[in-house]
């Protein structure tokens, strides 16, 4: 069965590594959103950006949380992975730090976005997979995630199914 996954991503400094991902083509993503169109929804505030998120989500089966250095605790993503986890959506995050940026950089490792949050009395990243793509070079890292993140998005709608 064909998935269709939502992106959750810190837009600066990791559109260019979450670009790689959703252009893999192994799962269909979301379509990207330029500048802006961003400024045009962050504009009408709050209640706009939520609408904007509700109309992404729907018809997605899994939520794609890329997670970079400083996207743990951001506040749309966390917004993003509660809406999803509500929606009944598959939810994983994917380290992305290894992959290469636009100047050829990579960066360094973000905390677990999932470890703030929780489902009762546990934390969601206990039963929420963050998977850290092996590999030295970042082409191995992509590789990497280009191999898997299928299979990884069926385990996140079995996990989901099954909580």
């Amino acid at each position: 069965m064909a998935r269709k996954a939502f992106y959750s991503f810190h837009y600066n400094p990791d559109n260019w590594r979450a670009s790689q991902v959703r252009n893999m083509g192994a799962i269909e993503g979301n379509a990207a959103v330029s500048d802006n169109d961003w400024e045009t929804v962050t504009k009408g505030g709050d209640a706009a950006i939520e609408k904007w998120i509700a109309g992404q989500l729907k018809g997605r089966s899994c939520t794609v949380v890329l997670v970079g250095k400083d996207t743990a605790g951001r506040k749309w993503i966390t917004h993003e992975i509660k809406e999803s986890w509500n929606a009944k959506m598959g939810v994983l995050g994917i380290l992305i730090h290894g992959l290469k940026d636009a100047s050829g950089n990579t960066s360094t490792k973000g905390g677990n976005p999932f470890d703030h949050l929780t489902i009762g009395e546990k934390k969601l990243s206990s039963v929420v997979r963050l998977y850290a793509p092996t590999g030295i070079a970042s082409s191995d890292i992509y590789k990497n995630i280009k191999d898997n993140i299928e299979t990884w998005c069926e385990e996140a709608i079995t996990i989901r199914n099954s909580n």
